[in-house]
């Protein structure tokens, strides 16, 4: 082999999928390879033109451009263009123009094909989208031990765990009529219904407890001794969240409605047959404790959580919804606590979670963003005290948890965001209403939110109002856009890699900033749009897709983005935690293989793709 033929065949093996490739292979291909030349101006691509060819950057770079003459993406060296043309009988989609003098290395179409057949780790290198190769990495790059058992709970629907239709009982019957009903069918509960609608469950503990020790007429009716208004779940929702649901209120039977409607009831039983993770008994023992250093105890628990999920395999949105549910029951358990000393609320009240908390996307311990609403009958002199005892309670028992307090005090210790429900309305309304940048930033921080605990009513009447307004808005969204785009992913002009040189943080990617929040903003875009109630940034992602402000192939990418940037920011973690290191989410690029850089190359340029096109539809430059 020449000289030239050598050189080429050791360029080629610097980059995937070449490398590869077998040796015999790779020294094969330079004799098949053609070179072409092109000065910085020249259009070396057609749409539409015969391309019979697929194209390799050996020097310079290229700009990739729609028919509509909107950028694509910049190419260079050891990158390749012409893929789409590959699998479209060698027809250009798009134009492709060269913005340096470059020389090109130039594989023909029949020898492309022919390696795609002999060898599938090269067909699926040029799968015909980036975000496709994407979503197979998300598939297929859980982790090395794969899906472990614990994890059932995460994918198992409610409605799964059903195994019998409902067993009920009339409103109307008496104890010993709903015993003969519980023993012939050997059930050890049994759901009274009121003309279709669930209305108490009597359960056999009922009977030994309520009736027998208590030495009860078994002709009363069964209404003196059932558990009223029990609580449910929809059919729908996770595992997960019945186990979480029946440990929190320590409960052994849930009945499941699908709507209003009832379709079964499912037990503790239930669960245990399906497995169970450690997150639900840390939950369990956060309900049992008493004080600060008893809760911090069981959070400490938490990074420890958070690496047995990403070695199980577990999904980020699994990860998030799992670490989240623990620091709810923190929130929850400060809360009773709370009004175990200061008393009962004296006017109605909701504590809300703002930020990841609300979004249920937390990945660790951090800082703490929470908020109260107070009922209009609110009176600061009569009951400003109390709250300002609750919150500041509650804020200070987060932060001996570990969750510290905010830097930027958005906290329901801070009076002003402890609020009656006008006032909130009014700070949305102002928010919404003049677009400044400092309601821009607030408006970022307080459209996540969620309630915790206390009276749901009040966040719904405030949710609804700026639902409405936002949506109406135009200017607003347009403001809302414009904020978005200023959290960009870190890739650069020619797909290389921009790395944070600031802070400390020498040379490494900002995985949280950088990554995950402009997939964040773009959700939150796209469900005021649609006026979505949803603060998940996955739910509204999809909620978008369905409402019509974002394609099908458009909310999958950002999807698939989403799930391996916030994978590889959870794999870094863990990690460090393994290490006895504090989690970050400053990634150096060196520490990721090849085929990593390539995937979150992949998922940073779907988000900057999605971002021009939200820009452009705006008219936000």
């Amino acid at each position: 082999m020449d000289v030239e033929l050598v050189e080429i065949a050791e360029f080629l093996r610097s980059y995937r999928p070449f490398s590869l490739l077998p040796e015999e292979v790779v020294d094969s291909l330079p004799a098949k390879i053609r070179l072409s030349y092109a000065r910085r101006g020249t259009q070396v691509i057609a749409p539409e033109a015969q391309a019979e060819h697929l194209y390799m950057v050996r020097t310079g770079a290229v700009e990739t451009n729609a028919p509509d003459g909107q950028l694509l993406a910049r190419i260079s060296e050891g990158e390749y263009f012409c893929i789409q043309a590959m699998f479209r009988d060698g027809r250009a989609l798009n134009r492709v123009t060269a913005i340096e003098d470059s020389l090109f290395y130039m594989l023909p179409f029949i020898d492309f094909q022919n390696l795609c057949q002999q060898f599938p780790q090269f067909d699926y290198f040029f799968a015909p989208h980036g975000a496709e190769r994407l979503r197979d990495a998300n598939v297929h790059g859980r982790g090395p031990m794969g899906q472990d058992q614990d994890l059932d709970l995460m994918s198992y629907q409610v409605s799964q765990l059903l195994t019998r239709e409902p067993i009920s009982a009339p409103l109307g019957c008496t104890i010993h009529e709903a015993a003969q009903v519980m023993s012939a069918n050997r059930v050890s509960c049994l759901l009274i219904c009121d003309g279709g609608r669930l209305c108490g469950i009597l359960t056999d503990r009922d009977l030994r407890n309520r009736v027998v020790a208590a030495g009860r007429d078994l002709n009363q009716p069964v209404d003196s001794v059932m558990t009223p208004n029990p609580v449910t779940i929809q059919a729908g929702n996770l595992a997960f969240d019945a186990l979480l649901t029946m440990t929190q209120r320590n409960i052994r039977h849930l009945p499941v409605l699908r709507g209003k409607n009832l379709v079964g009831v499912i037990t503790n039983t239930n669960m245990v047959q399906k497995q169970t993770t450690s997150a639900v008994f840390l939950v369990g023992d956060i309900f049992k404790r008493t004080t600060f250093e008893g809760l911090a105890e069981v959070v400490s628990h938490v990074p420890q959580v958070l690496v047995h999920m990403v070695e199980a395999g577990a999904t980020a949105h699994n990860v998030g919804h799992v670490i989240t549910s623990i620091t709810d029951a923190v929130t929850q358990r400060l809360l009773e606590l709370g009004e175990e000393k200061f008393g009962p609320p004296p006017v109605p009240y909701v504590w809300m979670a703002c930020g990841s908390q609300a979004r249920q996307e937390q990945t660790s311990v951090g800082d703490q963003d929470n908020c109260m609403i107070l009922d209009d009958a609110f009176d600061e002199g009569a009951h400003g005290q109390y709250f300002a005892d609750l919150a500041t309670f509650v804020c200070d028992g987060l932060n001996a948890c570990g969750y510290y307090y905010c830097p930027g005090e958005v906290m329901a210790m801070t009076p002003k965001w402890r609020q009656p429900l006008e006032t909130w309305k009014r700070y949305f309304s102002r928010w919404i209403d003049e677009p400044e940048p400092k309601a821009l930033m607030l408006s970022s921080i307080f459209f996540d939110l969620r309630p915790i605990r206390g009276e749901k009513a009040l966040h719904r009447e405030l949710e609804a109002l700026i639902l409405e307004k936002a949506r109406r808005n135009h200017l607003f969204l347009a403001h809302m856009v414009g904020n978005a785009l200023t959290h960009r992913p870190p890739l650069g002009f020619f797909r290389n890699f921009v790395l944070d040189q600031v802070g400390g943080h020498g040379n490494r990617l900002d995985l949280k900033h950088s990554g995950v929040v402009p997939i964040i903003d773009l959700a939150r875009v796209y469900a005021l749009e649609v006026g979505e109630q949803a603060v998940n940034t996955i739910e509204r992602l999809s909620a978008a897709e369905e409402g019509k402000v974002l394609s099908h192939a458009g909310a999958q990418d950002l999807l698939d983005a989403f799930e391996f940037i916030s994978q590889t920011r959870l794999i870094h973690q863990a990690e460090q935690i393994r290490r006895g290191e504090k989690p970050d989410n400053f990634l150096s690029p060196e520490a990721l293989s090849q085929f990593q850089r390539n995937h979150l190359k992949d998922g940073f340029a779907v988000v900057k793709t999605i971002q021009s096109a939200v820009a452009a539809a705006h008219n936000v430059n």
